[in-house]
Protein backbone atom coordinates (compact mmCIF):
# COMPACT_ATOMS: atom_id res chain seq x y z
CA UNK A 1 0.00 0.00 0.00
CA UNK A 2 2.78 2.41 0.93
CA UNK A 3 4.57 1.48 -2.28
CA UNK A 4 1.49 2.33 -4.37
CA UNK A 5 1.11 5.65 -2.55
CA UNK A 6 4.78 6.47 -3.16
CA UNK A 7 4.48 5.63 -6.87
CA UNK A 8 1.30 7.72 -7.15
CA UNK A 9 2.87 10.71 -5.40
CA UNK A 10 6.00 10.40 -7.49
CA UNK A 11 3.88 10.25 -10.64
CA UNK A 12 1.95 13.36 -9.59
CA UNK A 13 5.20 15.18 -8.81
CA UNK A 14 6.66 14.25 -12.21
CA UNK A 15 3.50 15.41 -13.97
CA UNK A 16 3.56 18.65 -11.97
CA UNK A 17 7.20 19.28 -12.96
CA UNK A 18 6.33 18.69 -16.61
CA UNK A 19 3.34 21.02 -16.28
CA UNK A 20 5.54 23.67 -14.70
CA UNK A 21 8.05 23.43 -17.53
CA UNK A 22 5.28 23.64 -20.12
CA UNK A 23 3.73 26.59 -18.29
CA UNK A 24 7.01 28.51 -18.25
CA UNK A 25 7.43 27.96 -22.00
CA UNK A 26 3.83 29.06 -22.64
CA UNK A 27 4.11 32.33 -20.74
CA UNK A 28 7.58 32.85 -22.22
CA UNK A 29 5.87 32.99 -25.62
CA UNK A 30 3.67 35.92 -24.54
CA UNK A 31 6.06 38.61 -25.74
CA UNK A 32 6.54 36.83 -29.06
CA UNK A 33 2.80 36.65 -29.71
CA UNK A 34 2.36 40.34 -28.81
CA UNK A 35 5.16 41.32 -31.19
CA UNK A 36 3.71 39.17 -33.98
CA UNK A 37 0.22 40.60 -33.47
CA UNK A 38 1.52 44.13 -33.93
CA UNK A 39 -1.61 45.79 -32.55
CA UNK A 40 -1.80 48.32 -29.73
CA UNK A 41 -1.23 47.17 -26.17
CA UNK A 42 -4.87 47.58 -25.02
CA UNK A 43 -6.11 45.56 -28.01
CA UNK A 44 -3.74 42.61 -27.56
CA UNK A 45 -4.44 42.66 -23.81
CA UNK A 46 -8.20 42.58 -24.48
CA UNK A 47 -8.01 39.59 -26.79
CA UNK A 48 -5.60 37.75 -24.51
CA UNK A 49 -8.18 37.90 -21.73
CA UNK A 50 -11.25 37.47 -23.98
CA UNK A 51 -9.99 34.28 -25.61
CA UNK A 52 -8.99 32.87 -22.23
CA UNK A 53 -12.45 33.77 -20.92
CA UNK A 54 -14.16 31.92 -23.76
CA UNK A 55 -12.49 28.76 -22.47
CA UNK A 56 -12.53 29.34 -18.71
CA UNK A 57 -15.98 30.86 -18.05
CA UNK A 58 -18.04 28.01 -19.64
CA UNK A 59 -15.79 25.51 -17.86
CA UNK A 60 -16.46 27.21 -14.55
CA UNK A 61 -20.22 27.25 -15.22
CA UNK A 62 -20.13 23.54 -16.07
CA UNK A 63 -18.22 22.73 -12.89
CA UNK A 64 -20.73 24.79 -10.86
CA UNK A 65 -18.03 25.89 -8.46
CA UNK A 66 -19.16 27.75 -5.36
CA UNK A 67 -19.06 31.52 -4.96
CA UNK A 68 -16.43 33.11 -2.71
CA UNK A 69 -17.19 35.31 0.24
CA UNK A 70 -17.90 38.99 -0.36
CA UNK A 71 -14.44 40.08 0.81
CA UNK A 72 -12.68 37.50 -1.38
CA UNK A 73 -14.88 38.49 -4.32
CA UNK A 74 -13.91 42.16 -3.93
CA UNK A 75 -10.22 41.31 -3.66
CA UNK A 76 -10.31 39.05 -6.71
CA UNK A 77 -12.22 41.51 -8.87
CA UNK A 78 -9.89 44.30 -7.75
CA UNK A 79 -6.92 42.13 -8.61
CA UNK A 80 -8.37 41.61 -12.08
CA UNK A 81 -8.36 45.37 -12.61
CA UNK A 82 -4.67 45.58 -11.68
CA UNK A 83 -3.89 42.61 -13.93
CA UNK A 84 -5.61 44.34 -16.85
CA UNK A 85 -3.52 47.48 -16.35
CA UNK A 86 -0.38 45.35 -16.07
CA UNK A 87 -1.14 43.80 -19.47
CA UNK A 88 -1.87 47.17 -21.08
CA UNK A 89 1.42 48.73 -19.98
CA UNK A 90 3.50 45.63 -20.66
CA UNK A 91 2.02 44.94 -24.09
CA UNK A 92 2.47 48.59 -25.05
CA UNK A 93 6.06 48.62 -23.80
CA UNK A 94 6.83 45.48 -25.77
CA UNK A 95 6.24 47.34 -29.01
CA UNK A 96 8.80 49.98 -28.02
CA UNK A 97 11.65 47.83 -26.68
CA UNK A 98 13.01 44.32 -27.08
CA UNK A 99 10.92 41.36 -25.95
CA UNK A 100 13.63 40.12 -23.59
CA UNK A 101 14.17 43.52 -21.93
CA UNK A 102 10.44 44.11 -21.38
CA UNK A 103 10.02 40.63 -19.90
CA UNK A 104 13.00 41.04 -17.58
CA UNK A 105 11.82 44.41 -16.29
CA UNK A 106 8.24 43.20 -15.81
CA UNK A 107 9.57 40.28 -13.73
CA UNK A 108 10.60 42.76 -11.04
CA UNK A 109 7.13 42.47 -9.50
CA UNK A 110 8.39 40.34 -6.52
CA UNK A 111 10.59 43.27 -5.50
CA UNK A 112 7.62 45.64 -5.25
CA UNK A 113 5.54 42.94 -3.54
CA UNK A 114 8.16 42.87 -0.79
CA UNK A 115 8.08 46.64 -0.36
CA UNK A 116 4.28 46.58 -0.40
CA UNK A 117 4.30 43.92 2.33
CA UNK A 118 6.26 46.30 4.54
CA UNK A 119 3.92 49.24 3.97
CA UNK A 120 0.59 47.39 3.96
CA UNK A 121 1.11 44.35 6.17
CA UNK A 122 3.95 45.61 8.40
CA UNK A 123 6.11 42.58 7.63
CA UNK A 124 9.80 42.42 8.46
CA UNK A 125 11.94 41.26 5.57
CA UNK A 126 15.29 39.50 5.98
CA UNK A 127 18.65 40.64 4.66
CA UNK A 128 18.30 38.30 1.66
CA UNK A 129 15.40 40.40 0.38
CA UNK A 130 17.34 43.67 0.55
CA UNK A 131 20.36 41.98 -1.01
CA UNK A 132 18.19 40.74 -3.87
CA UNK A 133 16.56 44.15 -4.27
CA UNK A 134 19.96 45.85 -4.55
CA UNK A 135 21.20 43.36 -7.14
CA UNK A 136 18.04 43.68 -9.26
CA UNK A 137 18.12 47.47 -9.19
CA UNK A 138 21.73 47.27 -10.35
CA UNK A 139 20.61 45.00 -13.17
CA UNK A 140 17.94 47.50 -14.18
CA UNK A 141 20.62 50.19 -14.33
CA UNK A 142 22.60 48.02 -16.76
CA UNK A 143 19.52 47.48 -18.94
CA UNK A 144 18.75 51.19 -19.10
CA UNK A 145 22.30 51.80 -20.24
CA UNK A 146 24.86 54.52 -19.69
CA UNK A 147 23.18 56.84 -22.19
CA UNK A 148 19.86 56.62 -20.38
CA UNK A 149 21.39 57.79 -17.11
CA UNK A 150 23.72 60.44 -18.50
CA UNK A 151 21.17 62.09 -20.80
CA UNK A 152 18.01 61.08 -18.90
CA UNK A 153 16.63 59.65 -22.15
CA UNK A 154 15.24 56.31 -21.11
CA UNK A 155 13.54 54.02 -23.56
CA UNK A 156 9.77 54.49 -23.25
CA UNK A 157 9.22 50.75 -23.61
CA UNK A 158 11.53 50.04 -20.66
CA UNK A 159 9.68 52.54 -18.47
CA UNK A 160 6.30 51.08 -19.43
CA UNK A 161 7.54 47.58 -18.55
CA UNK A 162 8.62 48.84 -15.12
CA UNK A 163 5.21 50.46 -14.61
CA UNK A 164 3.64 47.12 -15.60
CA UNK A 165 5.65 45.38 -12.88
CA UNK A 166 4.13 47.77 -10.30
CA UNK A 167 0.60 46.87 -11.39
CA UNK A 168 1.39 43.16 -11.38
CA UNK A 169 2.77 43.53 -7.86
CA UNK A 170 -0.48 45.30 -6.90
CA UNK A 171 -2.38 42.35 -8.38
CA UNK A 172 -0.37 39.88 -6.30
CA UNK A 173 -0.72 41.91 -3.10
CA UNK A 174 -4.45 42.37 -3.60
CA UNK A 175 -5.24 38.73 -4.31
CA UNK A 176 -2.66 36.83 -2.25
CA UNK A 177 -5.07 36.03 0.59
CA UNK A 178 -8.07 35.35 -1.64
CA UNK A 179 -6.09 32.84 -3.70
CA UNK A 180 -5.60 30.62 -0.66
CA UNK A 181 -9.37 30.42 -0.07
CA UNK A 182 -10.72 30.20 -3.63
CA UNK A 183 -10.21 27.28 -6.03
CA UNK A 184 -8.05 27.97 -9.08
CA UNK A 185 -10.84 27.86 -11.67
CA UNK A 186 -13.10 30.24 -9.73
CA UNK A 187 -10.23 32.62 -9.07
CA UNK A 188 -9.18 32.69 -12.74
CA UNK A 189 -12.79 33.11 -13.91
CA UNK A 190 -13.51 36.08 -11.66
CA UNK A 191 -10.18 37.71 -12.52
CA UNK A 192 -10.78 37.24 -16.24
CA UNK A 193 -14.27 38.78 -16.07
CA UNK A 194 -13.00 41.80 -14.12
CA UNK A 195 -10.03 42.31 -16.44
CA UNK A 196 -12.18 41.90 -19.52
CA UNK A 197 -14.64 44.62 -18.47
CA UNK A 198 -11.79 47.06 -17.78
CA UNK A 199 -10.01 46.32 -21.06
CA UNK A 200 -13.20 46.55 -23.13
CA UNK A 201 -14.07 49.89 -21.55
CA UNK A 202 -10.52 51.20 -22.06
CA UNK A 203 -10.57 50.30 -25.76
CA UNK A 204 -13.94 52.01 -26.17
CA UNK A 205 -12.62 55.19 -24.54
CA UNK A 206 -9.46 55.14 -26.67
CA UNK A 207 -11.46 54.39 -29.81
CA UNK A 208 -9.10 51.59 -30.86
CA UNK A 209 -10.45 49.26 -33.57
CA UNK A 210 -11.06 45.68 -32.40
CA UNK A 211 -11.62 44.17 -35.86
CA UNK A 212 -10.21 44.26 -39.38
CA UNK A 213 -6.92 42.52 -38.58
CA UNK A 214 -4.85 40.29 -40.85
CA UNK A 215 -4.74 36.51 -40.55
CA UNK A 216 -1.28 36.74 -38.97
CA UNK A 217 -2.56 39.10 -36.29
CA UNK A 218 -5.57 36.92 -35.45
CA UNK A 219 -3.34 33.84 -35.24
CA UNK A 220 -1.00 35.63 -32.84
CA UNK A 221 -3.90 36.86 -30.70
CA UNK A 222 -5.41 33.38 -30.50
CA UNK A 223 -2.01 32.00 -29.53
CA UNK A 224 -1.68 34.70 -26.87
CA UNK A 225 -5.05 33.83 -25.35
CA UNK A 226 -4.93 30.04 -25.62
CA UNK A 227 -1.24 29.24 -25.21
CA UNK A 228 0.08 31.98 -22.91
CA UNK A 229 -2.94 32.92 -20.80
CA UNK A 230 -5.07 29.76 -20.65
CA UNK A 231 -2.56 26.95 -21.12
CA UNK A 232 0.32 28.66 -19.35
CA UNK A 233 -1.47 29.69 -16.17
CA UNK A 234 -3.57 26.53 -15.86
CA UNK A 235 -0.36 24.48 -16.07
CA UNK A 236 1.40 26.67 -13.50
CA UNK A 237 -1.56 26.59 -11.13
CA UNK A 238 -1.67 22.81 -11.44
CA UNK A 239 2.02 22.66 -10.56
CA UNK A 240 1.43 24.90 -7.53
CA UNK A 241 -1.04 22.30 -6.26
CA UNK A 242 1.64 19.59 -6.18
CA UNK A 243 4.95 21.41 -5.69
CA UNK A 244 6.25 23.83 -3.09
CA UNK A 245 5.68 27.48 -3.92
CA UNK A 246 9.34 28.50 -3.48
CA UNK A 247 10.82 26.35 -6.29
CA UNK A 248 7.86 27.17 -8.52
CA UNK A 249 8.38 30.93 -8.09
CA UNK A 250 12.08 30.55 -8.90
CA UNK A 251 11.31 28.36 -11.92
CA UNK A 252 9.02 31.06 -13.29
CA UNK A 253 12.11 33.21 -13.78
CA UNK A 254 12.78 30.95 -16.73
CA UNK A 255 10.13 32.94 -18.60
CA UNK A 256 12.68 35.66 -19.34
CA UNK A 257 15.20 33.12 -20.64
CA UNK A 258 12.58 31.48 -22.87
CA UNK A 259 11.58 34.87 -24.29
CA UNK A 260 15.19 35.90 -24.91
CA UNK A 261 16.00 32.62 -26.71
CA UNK A 262 12.86 32.68 -28.86
CA UNK A 263 13.36 36.34 -29.75
CA UNK A 264 16.67 35.59 -31.49
CA UNK A 265 15.38 33.39 -34.35
CA UNK A 266 11.78 34.67 -34.43
CA UNK A 267 12.27 38.42 -33.98
CA UNK A 268 15.95 38.87 -34.79
CA UNK A 269 16.53 40.52 -31.40
CA UNK A 270 19.99 39.98 -29.94
CA UNK A 271 21.04 41.01 -26.45
CA UNK A 272 24.10 43.22 -26.00
CA UNK A 273 26.66 42.43 -23.30
CA UNK A 274 25.28 45.10 -20.91
CA UNK A 275 21.80 43.67 -21.42
CA UNK A 276 23.02 40.15 -20.68
CA UNK A 277 24.77 41.38 -17.52
CA UNK A 278 21.70 43.35 -16.47
CA UNK A 279 19.44 40.38 -17.13
CA UNK A 280 21.58 38.02 -15.07
CA UNK A 281 21.66 40.53 -12.19
CA UNK A 282 17.88 41.01 -12.28
CA UNK A 283 17.20 37.26 -12.29
CA UNK A 284 19.77 36.74 -9.55
CA UNK A 285 18.20 39.46 -7.41
CA UNK A 286 14.70 38.05 -7.86
CA UNK A 287 16.05 34.61 -6.94
CA UNK A 288 17.22 35.96 -3.58
CA UNK A 289 13.94 37.82 -3.09
CA UNK A 290 11.97 34.63 -3.63
CA UNK A 291 14.01 32.87 -0.95
CA UNK A 292 12.86 35.28 1.73
CA UNK A 293 11.01 34.06 4.80
CA UNK A 294 8.66 36.75 6.02
CA UNK A 295 8.42 37.47 9.74
CA UNK A 296 5.31 39.29 10.88
CA UNK A 297 5.88 42.26 13.10
CA UNK A 298 4.60 41.74 16.64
Amino acid sequence: MKSMTFVRNRSHRLLACLALGAGVVCIGCSAIFVKFAGVSGPVSAFYRVLIAGIVIVPWWCYRKSGYPSRSDLILTLGGGIFFALDLVFWNTGLLLTSAATATLLANNAPLWVGLGSILLFQERLPISYWFGLTISLGGMAFLVGEGGWSHLQWNAGDLLAIVASFFYAAYLLTTQKARTRIDTLTFMTLSVVSSLLVLFGLNLVLGTPLTGFSGKTWTALVGLGLVSQTGGWLAINYALGHLRAAPVSVSLLGEAAVTALLAIPLLGEYLSIPQVVGGVLILGGIFFVNQRKVEKKE
